[in-house]
């Protein structure tokens, strides 16, 4: 029990010891429910990956974001959600399987990729210091399309490439500018494979969109067709 010392409560160092630690023991059980709301509460994966058109029907904000981040950037609509197919299978939490030691101990994770897009740390922190802000999330579509456009942006800017060159942009998304200059993508088979992926999906993307576009389009009580139209 607290001793009162001349009207004041006073705690032995074992009652203070044993109070810190209930008190970190709710603050982390309150982090764990926070982010696992967030997660519970993330859009579900679309059911139907192969089809732009499919994708924007189930999430059509989706639309949205990456329209405004192609009007930002400049990269196309297509070929930003080719990337993020390719990164996280649309799985906003997603990051990379931890290592376990003896099959049970966990390990680190080989990177800090997390998010839609699987935006590594610090090129996440260049991001928010030049384009973003400090409440930018990698598990939000708004953000995540927003930093493929900014990062391709870069990539046209240092290395040459065409915002119209979705695999070659791959490339440099994977292996950085200056990895991208050197050829190094070259001597790495799967990153060769997933860029011309990102390339054959972001073509068929674009077929598709062009026959559906319309329908996301001047959908909003405030958009005034024609006006609204890209």
């Amino acid at each position: 029990m607290p001793r009162s010392l001349d009207g004041f409560m006073t705690f032995s160092p074992a009652q203070l010891t044993s109070s810190f630690n209930t008190l970190r023991l709710w603050l982390s059980l309150s982090l764990v429910l926070v982010l696992s709301g967030c997660a519970t509460f993330a859009p579900n994966p679309p059911q139907d990956q192969s089809n732009l058109c499919e994708i924007f029907r189930e999430q059509p904000s989706w639309y949205d974001y990456a329209q405004s981040s192609e009007q930002k950037w400049g990269t196309p609509i297509a070929t930003q959600m080719s990337f993020i197919q390719q990164e996280s299978s649309f799985r906003s939490h997603i990051r990379p399987d931890r290592k376990y030691y003896l099959g049970f101990i966990p390990g680190p994770r080989p990177s800090s990729a997390k998010g839609y897009a699987q935006a590594q740390d610090p090129v996440w922190g260049e991001y928010e210091d030049q384009a973003g802000s400090l409440f930018a999330r990698r598990t939000h579509m708004k953000h995540a399309t927003d930093f493929i456009g900014w990062y391709n942006r870069r990539s046209q800017q240092q290395a040459g490439i065409s915002l119209n060159n979705p695999e070659h942009l791959y490339y440099a998304y994977h292996e950085g500018a200056g990895g991208y200059q050197r050829g190094t993508y070259r001597s790495k088979p799967q990153v060769v494979s997933a860029g011309r992926q990102v390339a054959s999906r972001a073509n068929r993307y674009q077929a598709q969109l062009n026959a559906c576009e319309a329908e996301f389009q001047c959908r909003k009580f405030y958009q005034v067709w024609p006006f609204c139209r890209s």
